[in-house]
């Protein structure tokens, strides 16, 4: 996906799979990771999203977005609760320019 800098848009992950034999709990809401680099998340780069189902989304921008990026390409990932699991994936790349 790309967005502007200055634009506000939710970045969206569609899930549709089941975690851990249950299906996915939408009562706890998405986290999502924006990294510059290819490490993983630690715990202070988790940003919450919310679900709208099949969708996993989360409002990046300037306009009242849960946080502004730079420009520069991020790795993407998501974070969710199924069943006994806390499955964690990187998505997709992100190129704010």
């Amino acid at each position: 996906m790309d967005l502007a800098a200055i634009s506000t848009e939710y970045v969206k992950v569609t899930i549709v799979a089941k975690a851990g034999g249950a299906t996915i709990n939408p009562a706890v809401p998405p986290a999502f990771a924006f990294l510059a680099t290819g490490i993983s998340p630690d715990t202070g780069d988790w940003l919450t999203g919310e679900w709208l189902a099949p969708h996993a989304r989360i409002l990046i921008g300037p306009n009242g977005g849960t946080t502004t990026l730079e420009p520069a390409d991020y790795k993407v990932w998501i974070r969710f609760a199924g069943g006994s699991e806390t499955p964690i994936h990187r998505t997709g790349t992100l190129t704010v320019y």
